[in-house]
């Protein structure tokens, strides 16, 4: 019995074609895979390889969107710690009120900012490795605005509440606060010896120590005023 050969054509329209997909798919596919690899492996243990592999897209696709491997790493770090901060600020930056004191206002965004940095601990540590190894800083798109905000909110509290001229401008104090509290929570294992102290005296000294600078900003008759309130 003779057997009937398919044709060309036949054989190929027994092939599904693959939608076209958009470019918002594909980037999304790309950012999710590589979050994903980076999280598992970090960022030298992952290749652009398994990466497209895994979005189902080819590395020539991935470098269209992406120039490197270390732009791709920084996309899935900055934007989602963005989010991650816009939604700290809507949370915790609300009005305080006048009658707050400046030592109330310090103690709580501190406290609120420490809770915050151990909880993106992570995502944190690899914005450092990438602000670290890129071959050039971070600006408009890889920028993190809401922490731009966060300075400026801050630096704005502090501000209305210091009578004449401050020692140290506060947009420059809220940002050595800033990486005060960055640096304690992130290197909390190295420094802090478990029998050192317990969580809540750490937080509070932690608050305490920034609490002094911005008190020390301030300038002898702001000083005097702050140890009254």
């Amino acid at each position: 019995m003779r057997r009937r050969k398919l044709s060309t054509a036949s054989t190929h329209s027994r092939v599904p074609r693959r939608e076209r997909r958009s470019r918002s798919e594909i980037l999304n596919r790309i950012v999710r895979a590589a979050s994903a690899e980076f999280a598992r492996h970090g960022f030298t243990g992952t290749t652009t390889a398994v990466i497209a592999r895994k979005a189902d897209v080819t590395e020539a696709q991935l470098f269209r969107y992406f120039g490197s491997k270390l732009d791709l790493f920084r996309e899935t770090i900055f934007k989602p710690l963005d989010g991650h901060f816009l939604k700290f600020i809507n949370e915790n930056l609300v009005d305080v009120g006048e009658a707050a004191s400046i030592r109330e206002i310090t103690h709580r965004y501190t406290s609120e900012l420490q809770r915050f940095i151990g909880e993106h601990r992570d995502a944190l540590a690899s914005l450092v490795f990438a602000q670290t190894y890129s071959p050039a800083p971070a600006q408009g798109k890889n920028e993190i605005r809401s922490l731009n905000a966060y300075f400026d909110h801050c630096a704005a509290v502090t501000s209305a509440r210091m009578k004449g001229k401050p020692r140290i401008d506060p947009k420059l104090m809220v940002r050595v606060s800033f990486v005060s509290v960055l640096g304690c929570v992130m290197f909390k294992d190295w420094i802090f010896p478990p029998d050192l102290a317990r969580e809540a005296e750490i937080t509070a000294a932690v608050s305490n120590f920034v609490l002094g600078g911005v008190v020390a900003s301030r300038g002898p008759k702001n000083k005097q005023k702050a140890r009254k309130r």
